[in-house]
């Protein structure tokens, strides 16, 4: 079979990144999650669209809830720990969660296994979107170029 032609691709061939934008006294617990940014490759502009592999042991991220943006997640592979406000649940590969935009749903994905876990995750990219970090002292805006910039959460910079 011969290879995808544009705009299919194989999302394989994306380059993977375990980079975060999260201040660096906060992001070693990210390092274990890599990402293809699937939806840049395609040239998506209004929604992101993530390739998350997390290692055991990893997060995907801090437990977090969206003020302005919908998020997302389809667990391909293995088994990963979803926690939330309502505590913690196991979903296995063909769960999905959603979490509304301004709903408060805190959340996050923890590996707890010894195989990686594979996600596909999905959200908006709505300009000034706010992010709160109920478990740590972080708070998030999205800044007009679409980049994240944090403070702690009396907004003092890190």
């Amino acid at each position: 079979m011969a290879a995808p032609q544009m705009p299919a691709f194989d999302p394989f061939d994306v380059a993977e990144s375990n980079a975060t934008s999260y201040p660096e006294a906060l992001a070693e617990p990210n390092r274990h999650r890599w990402n293809r940014k699937l939806g840049d490759y395609a040239g998506l502009t209004h929604f992101g669209v993530n390739l998350t592999r997390i290692e055991p042991g990893g997060q995907s991220s801090y437990r977090h809830a969206h003020l302005t943006q919908d998020e997302f997640v389809w667990v391909l592979e293995g088994e990963v720990v979803m926690e939330t406000n309502a505590g913690a649940q196991v979903l296995a590969a063909g769960t999905c969660a959603g979490f509304p935009a301004g709903g408060g749903e805190a959340h996050r994905f923890v590996n707890r296994t010894k195989s990686d876990v594979l996600l596909l995750v999905v959200g908006d990219r709505t300009p000034g979107e706010v992010v709160t970090y109920p478990d740590v002292d972080l708070a998030g805006r999205m800044d007009d170029d679409g980049r994240y910039r944090f403070t702690h959460k009396d907004g003092t910079p890190y």
